[in-house]
């Protein structure tokens, strides 16, 4: 603690009404973000003589300054402490990856319901179901539901320009609801049993399937008896595969944090419906010495501040106090139960995700094992510099993508911390080159990339790796001797012949001869690792940038097409593809498209 800070003085200053506190350093550097119900016991809390933590008592030590923000609720602490931390990335802050993507299965609000993979923010115009902890949960669920249900997949501007059923139908997958091969009546049941399923009541389901057998059965109607036998023998095989179900159809979170040899993991299981959908194991950054209570909390306040609160949340560990359960009650708007299981089944579910938790930590050190010998492999091969204390090195790595010169497309991407660094990737579309110049496309995405970075703005980075050949290397050295950043190393990787990964060059700025490292050299996996990864997320940019503009180029070339029209074509048919499989007659029904204009673009797009 600086000498000249007094907290006492501080104390006596403070209130007891919630808010935010910011422990800063003699530098101005925000050391840490906290959030509390009653701010002057928190704060007081931290100048204890003997501090439990090491790592805690390390930034109490550097405490120059403490400032704080009252606040009218916990709940709007914490907010407000989240806000604070992403934008000031405190190093003593617990920090979990930002991952607001958890998938869920949706049901559309069509007069024929559309099933179908669903992320992103929800609405009131559809039916949500989840989240799951991954795709893969999604797409078993779906591919279930498909087979039982039979409800549709197909995008609406597909959907409403089909005339026949698709292959889905021949294979048992869909109803044909398209082509009117099922009454709105029945098809709306089958929504009904599909949603009943995703809350968990397949013991209902069961029941009216068989009343509906039995009458089918009574009728002579022996074909569609034997449908629904088909779906009650599915439903019982889903059941017996669910040792771990729930029969009461419950929505409950499993979290537990798990420490083996200095790695910490909170592993997130999700129950749905009464079904055990799996886990997501997550590691901290910033955890130090960190007790798994400590993490396991600041992961609760994390989560569940972007993400649906369950009624339940079973948990590995006691925590402290009521806090943590009056703030998500608080966010929920309703009570939550965040405890210690009692039952054998929950038990049973918490002791599931402690091994899976430390399987993942096994897979965790493994895999730091192994990128930490590749980076130091690197390092040695191309005698980097120490980043010093705390630093990390930091790779970026681009490459160049376009087909025949169209759509011209680079990427960034960043390697640090032993991991891809996904949220500092970058994209350029290049722009002012001629067609297929990829030295010049190369030369342009480092001046804009460097170009803050040469006035001494942004982050340097340690190596920049460079997806090509002598050319290509040479452009971007030519780019960075502009900027005043020659000194900064760099290195090409150029593909051996028949493209195969062993066969790999390394070229060098400047005069060096190149290098080929044996296949089996882990500095040279590494650099394989990040350069791949580059060639992904260009190509990936390319496809998107080049399907736009294919999307409304073939419209643009039809005389009478302005833009309003092009707008008006493609919100009615999705795209394209929807529009050529339109007939003239659909076309014409586009406002502003005359029965000349519709045989026009009819005629052009076949």
């Amino acid at each position: 603690m600086d000498e000249t800070f007094d907290h006492k003085a501080l104390l006596a200053t403070l209130t007891d009404l919630p808010g935010v506190y910011r422990m800063i350093d003699a530098r101005g550097t925000v050391l840490y973000v906290g959030k509390a119900k009653n701010l002057k016991k928190r704060v007081a809390s931290y100048f204890r003589e003997h501090h439990p933590s090491p790592r805690i008592a390390l930034m109490v030590a550097q405490i120059a300054q403490v400032e704080t923000t009252v606040t009218r609720s916990e709940a709007e602490a914490l907010l407000l402490e989240n806000n604070l931390i992403k934008r000031l990335a405190p190093r003593y802050n617990i920090v979990f990856r930002d991952d607001k993507s958890y998938p869920y299965i949706v049901l559309s609000h069509d007069p024929y319901p559309r099933l179908a993979f669903y992320r992103g923010a929800t609405n009131r115009h559809a039916d949500y179901f989840g989240p799951y902890p991954s795709s893969g949960a999604v797409r078993e669920s779906l591919n279930l539901l498909q087979r039982m249900f039979r409800l549709r997949t197909c995008e609406n501007s597909v959907f409403g320009n089909r005339s026949r059923p698709c292959l889905l139908y021949q294979i048992k997958r869909c109803s044909g609801s398209c082509a009117g091969l099922i009454a709105p009546e029945n098809y709306a049941q089958d929504v009904q049993m599909a949603s009943m399923f995703l809350q968990g009541r397949q013991q209902e389901i069961i029941g009216r399937l068989s009343e509906a057998m039995d009458r089918a059965a009574a009728s002579l109607a022996f074909e569609q008896a034997a449908i629904y036998r088909d779906r009650i023998q599915s439903l019982r095989q889903v059941q017996d595969r669910q040792y771990v179900e729930s029969a009461r159809g419950e929505d409950a979170d499993v979290l537990v944090a798990v420490e083996e040899g200095g790695l910490c993991c909170v592993n997130l299981a999700m129950v749905r419906g009464g079904r055990h959908l799996g886990d997501k194991p997550q590691f901290p950054s910033n955890a130090g010495d960190s007790t798994p209570t400590e993490v396991l909390t600041a992961f609760l306040y994390q989560h569940y501040l972007t993400h649906p609160i369950p009624a339940r949340i079973f948990v590995n560990l006691a925590l402290p106090d009521g806090e943590v359960v009056e703030t998500l009650a608080e966010l929920a708007g309703r009570l939550v139960s965040v405890a210690e299981p009692h039952l054998t089944l929950h038990k049973v579910w918490v002791d599931m995700a402690e091994q899976n938790g430390r399987l993942a930590i096994a897979a965790r050190r493994g895999q730091l094992a192994r990128q930490e010998t590749r980076l130091e492999a690197l390092r040695e091969f191309l005698n980097l510099e120490d980043e010093g204390e705390g630093q990390e090195i930091r790779i970026e790595c681009f490459d160049i993508s376009h087909t025949q010169g169209e759509s011209t497309v680079a990427s960034c991407v960043v390697y640090q911390g032993n991991a891809m660094r996904k949220s500092e990737y970058r994209r350029f579309n290049i722009k002012n080159v001629p067609a297929g110049d990829d030295y010049a496309a190369m030369r342009q995405v480092v001046l804009r990339r460097y170009e803050k970075v040469g006035g001494g703005e942004g982050l340097a980075p340690s190596l920049v790796l460079i997806d090509g050949g002598k050319g290509q290397v040479g452009a971007a050295a030519s780019a960075l001797e502009e900027l005043g950043l020659s000194h900064l190393p760099m290195l090409g990787v150029a593909k051996g012949d028949g493209r195969k990964p062993g066969l790999d060059t390394l070229i060098f700025p400047g005069e060096r001869e190149p290098v080929q490292l044996p296949a089996e050299h882990p500095a040279l996996h590494l650099i394989q690792e990040i350069r791949d990864e580059a060639h992904r997320f260009a190509v990936s940019g390319h496809r998107l940038q080049r399907g736009k503009t294919r999307k409304t180029s073939r419209l643009e070339d039809i005389d009478g097409i302005g833009p309003r029209k092009r707008k008006a074509l493609i919100a009615r048919f999705g795209g394209l593809q929807g529009i050529a499989s339109a007939g003239i007659d659909q076309l014409k029904a586009v406002p502003g498209i005359s029965l000349d204009l519709a045989e026009k673009i009819h005629a052009a797009l076949h």
